[in-house]
């Protein structure tokens, strides 16, 4: 039996903190996960253990400045075969453990000068070092109280087997040596030697691998979500709520809801905004008068006073409600007096606690009372004979110690940094989080509900075939709004490419792009519009979002041209303002501007704030889809900022509103328009749209509640006189009554129709359409998708079809720009060979330019479909020829192209060539199909593919 190390790795944490030498320290560490060796190496200084290495020939000197913050350095042990016999010899016999690449592991401990480390910051010195070693080296880096350990992913290179390739460095990050957490002590534990070679570990190569293993957070995010799921499953069976409005399934909409704001709120905690403490059942005993484990006390009167009367208030107006002063319908006041026991010390511990907006922790209900047809969704109310009705969550779905959703939360860690292709923490980011949501959506969704009940991870992309798909038809699209200074199109292609590749962090952008190639590039940038018309969870948004960011911060470091296009943006709307309140705005907001940079100059977030209000979009059928991609953008916002207790909202800048970035509407349904019947646009009519689209524009900074209020009530105005214009101009009462009726700030409505200028105000088409759209056969379910779109007017429409197939009609002909814009999805494959797709595959070939296809084949989405990657050209360009490979088949059936796309020059020279991870996979699997493969031949993923009837495909 293998005992539990988690008690010799405290033991060993206290020694690296408490006085022990370094290199003792963490061999006491090591020993704990059951490796020992005598093997060992007196280093010096880090200068000399540098130069014994010779690191400045093996390293460029950006990788040897990762050196400049080592304090001390020293060689735990190197451990070998010898050490791995006499080590489980006691326990497993004579254990058989061969050599292949790897003849031993090496161990680091490394002192750091500073207090803390960004990610990138240790990633980058694992990386360096592990270059100077021709075997895996595992390094602990030491820092005050705390701890990372570090391991850098190797494979064989391609064309020399003698070498190896470092990928991914993986990071046990920030570890309280003093009190570390649970999930921290949980992976230590797994990377236990005897455990592994209990597990059939025979060689240094399998070790590695199982250390990859225990490290990969795709299994840890897989095995929280299954969790997260039984969790969710109980608590819509357990608890009640009112109806929301929006149809069956309203209980799990509330419970996926409730998730989405308390994994916010964990996150929070996590950057210290909110106290934990409000999360451990002690302090529920403490503040309420009759906490008890099946009653709802715990919910109403700490969580729902949490989200609605402190995230969503301002500090200096939080207060409780008074029935006296009309105030018992404003939710953003305290309720519940009658269930606190001090109430008035539970509002000012919530004074730490920040504003911070953005509708997330908006109350559904409504202002109106019930009698007036006002609806009670939250049910937070102060009316002691309601409060018990339709409203049942028990406080041991919180707290109990086996299926409590906060032990749960207390089991893992999370981290609220994102992770990289290029580096990763071992703990829950909000990237990862996606998949979990994209899950529950499925759980939740008639059409995916049983199969989504059998899975782990079937419906969210992949996020290596996000970023493809991102950094392909991004540079497609920034190509086309660009020219290069030197007029090679080609090379700029090139270049615009690695500028979005998140695997390589090299800041050159200097060297690659003269000043007036920076100016186009962000001036472009700045102006794309990019949506996403079947957003789910945000993955496509949230992958567009990241990378736009990378390249403005590659080639804008400090935000200075950045800063100058926004105000530019902020100056022309000024001038179109309509009235003289407006033109005040416009000029207020260009103080906003000022202020934002002035205080996040080398941060991202005034990068990424601008790219959400101005260039990315998306679009969802399901409300609480919308909801968690909304939430995706809010976390990526709250991490760039830094809290201060002594400043304003402690330091914080609330969330702007995303209400008009992410709606919920049915994108394949079109709204009639003017022109549509010859009556073009009348100078009111563009008047009242214009006015739309600006008082939405307000909304998305809007903080208060009361703003909010009085801009949601002007909006219901201009809505109403535009469906009277509409009207006076022949359109019969449904088309107005759809324009007047669509609310875009209620939370649980969706809308039957899409149209981006009313819902957007993007009245000329979007630069980049990409995503990941539904698959649903159209003749299912008694036809009834079928008839839903059947007199659309699709040319692509055939009843035996796919819905996928009506989606690319959609976003080529009606969403993207003419002529210039770019749309990118993965969907079904069936379209390129069914006979139900020839109608789509003669569509592309006559209207369209498909600009590269890649068969994905059932890896993807765990083998419930064989998928394909198509990116594609508005417009026909007959010019254009159309590359596709088929990953599980082109090594078989076809030899590497005569002509190659592009080559390597030695590494190091042309780095923005490197393969992105889907293009590795694809060489890979070539490879194991017999078809040798050159590191530098990247044309081998853009081989050719034949053989379909009445496809576009054509060979090169």
């Amino acid at each position: 039996m293998i005992d539990d190390p988690r008690k010799k790795i405290r033991r060993a944490f206290d020694s690296l903190v408490k006085g022990t030498s370094l290199r003792a320290g963490a061999k006491s560490l090591f020993g704990a996960l059951g490796y020992h060796s005598d093997r060992t190496l007196e280093t010096g200084s880090v200068e000399d253990f540098l130069e014994s290495l010779d690191s400045s020939t093996k390293l460029t000197e950006k990788q040897h400045s990762s050196f400049n913050e080592w304090k001390a350095v020293e060689v735990v042990f190197q451990f070998t075969e010898d050490e791995i016999a006499e080590t489980l010899s006691g326990l497993f016999g004579d254990p058989d453990f061969s050599i292949e690449r790897y003849d031993s592991f090496l161990f680091l401990a490394v002192e750091l000068i500073e207090a803390a480390y960004s990610r990138t910051q240790l990633a980058e010195a694992t990386r360096a070092v592990n270059r100077l070693f021709p075997m895996p080296v595992i390094v602990v880096f030491r820092y005050g109280s705390t701890l990372t350990l570090a391991a850098v992913h190797r494979r064989a290179h391609m064309s020399d087997s003698s070498r190896d390739v470092l990928e991914k460095v993986s990071l046990v990050k920030d570890i309280r040596a003093e009190d570390p957490h649970r999930a921290h002590l949980d992976i230590l534990a797994d990377l236990g030697l005897p455990r592994m070679v209990a597990n059939g570990v025979s060689t240094f190569e399998k070790l590695h691998i199982e250390w990859e293993s225990v490290l990969d957070i795709e299994e840890l995010n897989r095995r929280f979500y299954r969790e997260l799921f039984e969790w969710f499953e109980r608590a819509a069976d357990e608890c009640s709520f009112p109806h929301d409005g929006a149809g069956e399934g309203s209980e799990k909409r509330h419970v996926i809801r409730l998730i989405t704001r308390l994994l916010f709120v964990w996150f929070m905690k996590e950057k210290g905004l909110v106290p934990g403490e409000l999360f451990s059942e002690q302090f529920a005993r403490k503040a309420l008068i009759n906490h008890a484990r099946d009653k709802t006390d715990y919910y109403r009167a700490v969580l729902q006073n949490l989200f609605f009367a402190t995230l969503n208030t301002e500090v200096s107006k939080r207060a409780f409600s008074k029935k006296s002063e009309d105030t018992h319908r404003d939710f953003s006041k305290f309720r519940y007096h009658n269930l606190l026991t001090n109430p008035d010390h539970f509002v000012k511990d919530l004074n730490n606690v920040p504003f911070v907006n953005g509708g997330l922790f908006d109350c559904l209900d409504d202002f109106s009372s019930s009698s007036e047809g006002g609806r009670r969704i939250d049910a937070f109310t102060d009316n002691i004979e309601t409060q018990g009705k339709d409203l049942d969550v028990p406080s041991c779905l919180f707290f109990d110690s086996q299926e409590g959703l906060f032990p749960l939360f207390q089991r893992y860690k999370f981290t609220v940094e994102e992770n990289t292709p290029l580096d990763r923490e071992v703990a829950l980011d909000p990237e990862l989080l996606g998949r979990v949501f994209e899950n529950l959506l499925a759980a939740y969704n008639p059409e995916t509900r049983e199969t989504a009940r059998k899975s782990t991870g079937s419906y969210y992309t992949p996020r290596q075939v996000v970023d493809y798909m991102v950094r392909e038809v991004l540079s497609e699209a920034l190509a086309a709004k660009t020219e290069p200074n030197d007029d090679d199109k080609e090379f700029w292609r090139e270049r615009l490419k690695y500028l979005f590749d998140h695997s390589d962090a090299m800041n050159d952008a200097d060297e690659l792009f003269e000043g007036c190639d920076k100016r186009s590039i962000v001036a472009a940038i700045a102006d794309l519009r990019v949506l996403d018309p079947a957003a789910g969870s945000g993955a496509f948004p949230m992958g567009v979002l990241q990378t736009l960011t990378l390249a403005l911060r590659r080639l804008d470091p400090d935000n200075a041209l950045w800063e100058e296009l926004q105000k530019a943006r902020a100056k022309t709307r000024a001038s179109q303002a309509f009235d003289t309140q407006d033109g005040q705005l416009r000029n207020e907001e260009l103080k906003e501007i000022s202020s934002t940079f002035d205080k996040y100059r080398d941060s991202d977030f005034g990068r990424k704030l601008y790219l959400i209000q101005n260039s990315i979009y998306g679009v969802d059928i399901q409300p609480i889809a919308c909801q968690i991609a909304k939430l995706r953008f809010f976390i990526s916002l709250v991490i760039e900022q830094q809290p201060d207790r002594n400043a304003p909202n402690l330091g914080i800048k609330p969330l702007p509103n995303l209400e008009t970035r992410f709606v919920a509407a049915d994108v394949l349904l079109k709204l009639e328009q003017p022109d549509q019947r010859g009556l073009g646009q009348t100078p009111t009519v563009r008047q009242l749209e214009h006015e739309l689209a600006a008082n939405r524009e307000k909304h998305f900074h809007a903080g208060s509640r009361k703003v909010k209020l009085r801009l949601h009530d002007r909006d219901e105005q201009l809505r109403n006189s535009l469906a009277g214009e509409l009207q006076g101009l022949g359109f019969d009462s449904g088309t107005a009554g759809k324009v007047a009726h669509w609310d875009p700030f209620d939370q649980n409505a969706y809308a039957d129709w899409f149209d981006p200028n009313y819902m957007f105000g993007v009245t000329d088409g979007f630069d980049v359409v990409i995503g990941n759209p539904p698959y649903i056969q159209l003749q299912k379910d008694k036809g009834r998708a079928g008839n839903k779109y059947q007199n659309e007017s699709y040319e692509t429409f055939e009843r035996r079809g796919d819905i996928y197939q009506l989606f690319y009609e959609r976003g080529c002909d009606d969403l993207l720009k003419s002529g210039m814009g770019m749309l990118a999805y993965i969907t079904s494959n069936s379209w390129l060979k069914a006979e139900s797709g020839k109608k789509l595959r003669r569509w592309f070939t006559e209207n369209h330019t498909p600009l590269r296809l890649i068969e994905m084949g059932k890896d993807v989405f765990d083998a419930i479909v064989d998928t394909s990657v198509l990116i594609i050209k508005s417009n026909k360009d007959s010019s254009v020829v159309c590359p596709a490979v088929d990953i599980e088949q082109a090594g078989n059936r076809f030899p590497p192209p005569a002509r190659a796309w592009g080559t390597l020059k030695p590494e190091g020279e042309r780095p923005w060539m490197a393969l992105s991870p889907v293009e590795r996979s694809i060489m890979e699997k070539m490879e194991a199909v017999g078809t040798p493969v050159r590191d530098w031949d990247i044309s081998i993923y853009r081989g050719i593919l034949t053989g379909y009837n009445d496809a576009f495909i054509i060979n090169q």
